[in-house]
């Protein structure tokens, strides 16, 4: 039986992951994102140091490591701050209707979407991730589509030449897209070259792009761009965002949605009885 972590454990994986896209965090930084206390703050960081990995600092700590070029596993992620992204993925399920297309890129909360998706009906769902398809390949009452390509371990994500030319021949209603980073700089952002090449082109060919991301992932910017802010219609994370991002997002137009405030209300999920917005056709 896989073991869980424990609450403290995932807080610290957490900050890790934050390190690694950032580079450096400090201890206020530690104590608003993840709501505890400076003294514990101050004994993660001195924990983490002395597993090795990061430098302690006055104030912070620094990532001794690759920085923003560092890309951790499917696995190494799937337990990170699960609670948050299930809480995400349920607002996201609450948006789809039935006779949606839907696209998924691969990443830990993007799975637990589709694993929401399970419960629907008369849906399609396009996706570049071999974990996602296999987690849909027995509802029959969900067309996947799953492009070819080659796959990345790290996140079994398909891409490549193959990948890049069956999403050419796509029509995508609602286009769900994880992230592992954030900025009005830089944008939407990811570790890998080619999974940015398969998201630039999926958010092409789709009407409604939702982007999906964990608070850490708020002012990070990975190694490549996959879009521009300007290309994203709504986003949906587990918590208020600061009112600097708050004004540039409403400048954008773009629609926010906060899991910790609105996934109690969301509906019931495939009753079909709600035709389908932004999203229906079969591709």
């Amino acid at each position: 039986m896989e073991k869980t972590m424990s609450k403290g454990d995932q807080r610290r994986a957490a900050i890790v992951e934050q390190m690694k896209a950032r580079g450096e965090v400090t201890i206020q930084e530690v104590m608003e994102q993840y709501g505890c206390s400076e003294a514990t703050a101050r004994r993660d960081l001195n924990l983490l140091a002395l597993s090795g990995g990061i430098i302690r600092t006055i104030g912070g700590a620094y990532y001794e490591g690759a920085g923003s070029t560092y890309e951790s596993s499917f696995n190494e992620k799937k337990h990170l701050l699960l609670p948050e992204k299930k809480s995400i993925a349920q607002l996201a399920a609450s948006l789809v209707r039935e006779g949606d297309v839907i696209g998924l890129t691969g990443g830990t909360t993007t799975y637990l979407i589709a694993r929401e998706l399970k419960a629907f009906r008369n849906i399609t769902v396009v996706t570049n991730a071999v974990n996602i398809a296999m987690e849909l390949a027995e509802s029959e009452d969900i067309q996947t589509v799953l492009t070819g390509g080659v796959m990345r371990s790290k996140s079994y994500e398909l891409c490549g030449p193959l990948a890049e030319s069956i999403i050419e021949k796509l029509n995508i209603g609602k286009m769900f897209t994880g992230i592992d980073g954030i900025s009005s700089t830089h944008g939407l952002t990811t570790y890998s070259e080619l999974e940015a090449r398969i998201g630039q082109l999926m958010i092409a060919r789709a009407r409604q792009v939702i982007a999906v991301f964990d608070h850490t992932k708020l002012g990070v910017s990975s190694l490549f761009t996959m879009a521009p802010l300007s290309a994203v219609h709504a986003c949906i994370t587990d918590r208020s965002v600061d009112a600097e991002y708050e004004r540039e997002f409403d400048r954008l137009g773009m629609e926010m949605h906060y899991a910790e405030q609105e996934v109690s209300k969301a509906p019931n999920k495939g009753s079909g009885n709600t035709p389908s917005e932004n999203g229906g056709g079969q591709p």
